[in-house]
């Protein structure tokens, strides 16, 4: 299934570490968003040989672009906010991975806005395979300017 064109418009995220395909439903202060987790993917190719499980780390990825798209459509609303300032991660507390991932799963992603205090602002996610809770986080934003001139390697 391919990607949702509003993704490309409210995130900088982009293939190959995109994590979201689609936003299911949205209001102010909260977001579901899916992915498919596709057989193919080269990180199976390592993790693991034979066995292939998607990282964690990867299930904590697709919950921090579901809060920037979150982030972004609340901005959306406002037009004095709109710049070119990028969500940034600043804090990441109480990760439970409670399930795995497997090829050929759909997870699905729900972030709800906790607090904001001015420039931070304060999230809960979860992820859900097949209907149950792989992993359960809270995680902060910070909105900062880009780099002008981003270094080069």
């Amino acid at each position: 299934m391919s990607v949702d064109p509003r993704i490309a418009a409210l995130i900088p995220h982009r293939n190959p570490f995109l994590w979201v395909d689609r936003i299911i439903s949205s209001r102010p202060g909260f977001i579901i968003t899916e992915k498919d987790i596709s057989h193919d993917l080269d990180v199976f190719k390592g993790h693991y040989p034979g066995q292939p499980v998607l990282p964690g780390v990867l299930l904590c990825e697709a919950i921090f672009q579901t809060g920037a798209l979150l982030t972004s459509l609340m901005r959306s609303g406002r037009p004095e906010e709109q710049s070119t300032k990028l969500p940034v991660i600043t804090r990441i507390g109480g990760a439970r991975f409670k399930r795995m991932v497997l090829p050929g799963d759909t997870i699905q992603m729900e972030v709800a806005l906790k607090e904001t205090i001015l420039p931070a602002q304060f999230f809960k996610g979860t992820v859900r395979v097949n209907g149950k809770v792989a992993l359960r986080i809270d995680f902060a934003t910070t909105l900062v300017e880009p780099e002008k001139n981003p270094p080069t390697t």
